[in-house]
């Protein structure tokens, strides 16, 4: 007896220790993923937004705190929960969030996420913009979906000016209110999409959603009543939304509230909620419209191509988060690397691991520089034509190349962690399930390269603009050589279809290179030019042959953790 009390006792006194836990990181502590990232703070100056650096500074300092890791953790654990009926029988269609969703969106909207492209007439609005989706798609991607679609709702909606002028000041007010009421009674809104439906996928002509005037009216402006299903519905739980549907000249765009005048809800039924595989934290859904109430905007039979300038920024976006979610896995990576030894060495100073981390800092520098750039063709294309047509090859292009790197980015990343980063509890396991998703989103690879060819097909001086974007830095013999062959290969694309890929692929090595040989330091270009564009390139991460200044690339790194 007496045996058993003294185990208890030291029991007590010790908690019964098994090891002392050593050689561990820890968490990555309130840090300015702004500041600590050099290309970013160099390409917010060189593409005229450095008026927004205040701004884009304090947002920062929020997404890098202790408080959004752990509200991101909380959103991802409790996930959004329909709610079909009231406990009294009512029909209600409404999406339950755990509270840190909501804070999130908050701090999302007050930093002006999804406005300040719109609200500031200097040059580098769009700019701003992307730095700020940039930063938040590093602190929780599920809040930027709804943003990236509040922001790039403005496009479609400025084919209607009276629709535009009435909801522009709400949609683009800096507030955030997640109550399900008329849009009038709110300081700030949220916009969704509900394109795809089950037989079309990203063929919209095979709508099947059709719409029939409530009135004698026709075209913009006028209003009508939807009938049909959509088989994803993103952001169910917005004040408007923009779809699709047939009418007697075709499909034609058309928004709709949320909620009516009256404060019942709009004639929809949300189905199911979509269990993702990433992208917990944000609602998608199933819907049926059954008599919606909506107005046309734009022209009537031409809503694909009024949606499309909507999608057109939201593939941008695509390709910015992609970018965002790189930045942080390689943040993790260089923390953990950093503070955890093997075989008497620190991880990050072993020769393969640091060729590795290496390679990562330039892929993710290069697509900064690039996702960056194109952001500025929307700044740029009202005053310069060459410009627009940039941006209309060039923001799809960052849509394939950038999504479809993320998820080998993140994959490599999280080996860096070994079997840790594979559970739920770290942050790369959310990235991890994350990554593949802005690939699928607003098109998938094959679409978003077709598109490529139709920019080319339709307006073949798309080929002038990006050839003379390159070609701003040349001079560089494997630049000049692959210009040369890139030029024959899209002039060429439209009627070899096959070879769209591949073009897409080295656009988008190129434009990267002519970015670092002008913008970055020189050792991240000679490290670009020898690892992407030289003979000797490896189909993996830290697989080349040579990297030149290794050190330096994993320096310029490592400050952001």
């Amino acid at each position: 007896m007496d045996s058993i009390l003294h185990e208890e006792t030291v029991a007590a006194q010790t908690g019964w220790p098994t090891h002392e836990v050593y050689n561990q990181p820890g968490e990555i502590e309130d840090y300015n993923p702004y500041r600590s990232d050099h290309a970013l703070v160099s390409a917010v100056a060189v593409f005229g937004a450095g008026w927004a650096e205040e701004k884009i500074d304090a947002t920062a300092k929020i997404v890098g705190s202790t408080e959004v890791r752990t509200l991101a953790r909380q959103a991802n654990r409790v996930l959004p929960e329909l709610v079909t009926h009231d406990r009294f029988g009512h029909r209600i269609d409404c999406i339950e969030f755990h509270p840190a969703w909501h804070r999130l969106m908050d701090h999302c909207y007050r930093s002006e996420a999804h406005s300040i492209a719109w609200n500031n007439g200097q040059t580098g609005a769009h700019v701003a913009r992307a730095a700020l989706s940039y930063l938040w798609n590093q602190g929780e991607n599920g809040i930027c979906c709804p943003a990236g679609m509040t922001y790039a709702s403005i496009a479609a909606l400025r084919h209607d000016k009276a629709q535009a002028e009435y909801w522009e000041p709400r949609i683009l007010a800096n507030a955030y209110d997640p109550r399900p009421v008329p849009a009038e009674e709110k300081d700030g809104i949220t916009v969704g999409m509900a394109m795809t439906e089950k037989q079309g996928g990203s063929d919209l002509r095979r709508t099947q959603t059709t719409a029939r005037p409530c009135g004698n009216s026709r075209g913009s402006g006028a209003k009508y009543f939807l009938t049909g299903h959509k088989w994803f519905f993103s952001v169910p739980q917005s004040d408007l939304v923009l779809t699709l549907a047939q009418t007697g000249k075709g499909v034609s765009c058309f928004l709709a509230r949320g909620w009516l005048r009256n404060g019942e809800r709009n004639r929809l039924q949300l189905q199911r909620l979509k269990e993702k595989c990433g992208n917990r934290s944000n609602a998608s859904s199933e819907v049926e419209f059954r008599d919606l109430e909506a107005v046309m905007i734009g022209d009537d039979g031409r809503g694909i191509r009024t949606i499309l300038e909507m999608a057109h920024l939201t593939r941008l976006d695509c390709a910015v988060g992609s970018t965002g979610i790189m930045r942080q896995a390689l943040t993790q990576a260089v923390h953990h690397t950093s503070g955890r030894s093997a075989f008497q060495r620190r991880l990050i100073d072993q020769p393969l691991m640091q060729r590795v981390i290496a390679d990562l800092s330039v892929e993710s520098e290069a697509m900064l520089w690039m996702t960056m750039r194109v952001a500025a063709t929307l700044d740029r294309e009202q005053e310069d034509e060459s410009e627009r047509l940039l941006g209309r090859v060039a923001v799809p292009m960052a849509k394939f190349w950038a999504c479809k790197r993320a998820a080998t980015f993140v994959v490599e990343a999280l080996e860096c962690h070994g079997g840790n980063g594979f559970i739920e509890d770290h942050l790369m396991a959310r990235l991890y399930r994350e990554a593949p998703l802005n690939g699928i989103w607003e098109g998938s690879g094959n679409i978003i390269c077709l598109d490529v060819l139709r920019a080319i097909h339709r307006e073949p001086e798309t080929v002038d603009a990006f050839i003379a974007e390159v070609g701003l830095a040349r001079g560089e013999p494997a630049l000049d050589k692959g210009l040369s062959e890139l030029e024959n290969d899209m002039r060429f694309l439209p009627a070899n279809q096959g070879n769209a890929r591949w073009v897409v692929e080295r656009m988008a090595y190129l434009l990267q290179a002519s970015l670092l040989l002008r913008y970055a330091p020189v050792a991240v270009a000679e490290a670009f030019m020898e690892t992407r564009l030289s003979g000797d390139r490896s189909q993996q991460f830290g697989g080349s042959r040579a990297i030149s200044h290794a050190d330096f690339l994993v320096e310029r790194a490592r400050i952001a953790a």
